[in-house]
């Protein structure tokens, strides 16, 4: 059971405030050991004797105790031990205003903490609610996109094989020369820092730039090719590991290839 609602019982339990089952869970899980209920309990005991001893002592009239021995009387459950404070100090008009604001600012700030933690932690499932969501607002673009493709029997899909820099790494391009395509790649490594993947077309013998990529924590990631600018027919795709942002001419290792 979670500790929470026995930091709320525990300031109303040491004014004597507790009765019925909310009582004897309480007492329950004091008799289990609870170390930080015990500390409330003492503060608020050295609270409310700081309270008695600002108070003068005054005796009831006659008509109240007669009342209140009555209520003890018919009463067949003890009362908590710290009644007594309440009784100390309950001559003092002061005390007893003193004693409220303890307690209510006590549960307050539990409260107050409580409600900022669950605050923060709404936001940040928020937030990754919304980034969980525009994930797969893309990658279902994605599929319409290579489904579409896939209608044309112009459309190729080229298989991308690791290479020694990245020998568990795969991937595949479906692509269509005049319309581009799109790249997937599973199983690489996220790229050091300061470091791109980088996607290369090549017709012929020159190599051109077709985009930067990183993958997510899985090794996988997906993104669009735009077909190539002077309509050459490309012939073979490979990644590199390159400076972030991109270089226009290869200079790392490969880590995928097509044949």
């Amino acid at each position: 059971m979670s500790h929470a609602p026995f930091e709320t019982l525990a300031p109303v339990y040491a004014v004597g405030a507790l009765d019925g089952d909310d009582l004897v869970r309480f007492q329950a899980h004091l008799r289990a050991g609870c170390a930080a209920c015990e500390a409330v309990l003492r503060e608020s005991d050295e609270a409310l004797a700081a309270l008695g001893g600002e108070a003068t002592p005054t005796i009831p009239p006659a008509d109240i105790r007669d009342a209140l021995l009555r209520r003890v009387e018919a009463s067949s459950r003890p009362r908590p031990r710290r009644f007594r404070w309440v009784a100390w100090a309950a001559g003092s008009a002061a005390a007893a205003v003193a004693l409220a604001v303890f307690v209510s600012g006590m549960v307050a700030a539990r409260y107050e903490a409580r409600l900022g933690a669950l605050a923060r932690e709404t936001a940040r499932v928020r937030q990754e609610v919304l980034r969980e969501q525009a994930t797969l607002r893309d990658e279902v673009a994605a599929a319409r996109t290579v489904a579409e493709l896939l209608r044309d029997p112009g459309t190729r899909v080229v298989a991308l094989n690791g290479l020694p820099a990245a020998p568990s790494a795969s991937g595949r391009v479906v692509w269509h020369e005049k319309v581009g395509g799109r790249l997937f790649v599973s199983g690489l490594p996220p790229a050091p820092e300061g470091k791109t993947y980088e996607l290369w077309t090549i017709a012929g013998a020159t190599p051109r730039p077709a985009g930067t990529f990183d993958v997510d924590r899985t090794g996988v990631a997906s993104r669009p090719v735009a077909p190539a600018a002077d309509d050459a027919p490309v012939t073979v795709f490979a990644v590199t590991l390159e400076p972030a942002g991109g270089v226009p001419a290869p200079t790392g290792p490969m880590v995928l290839g097509s044949k």
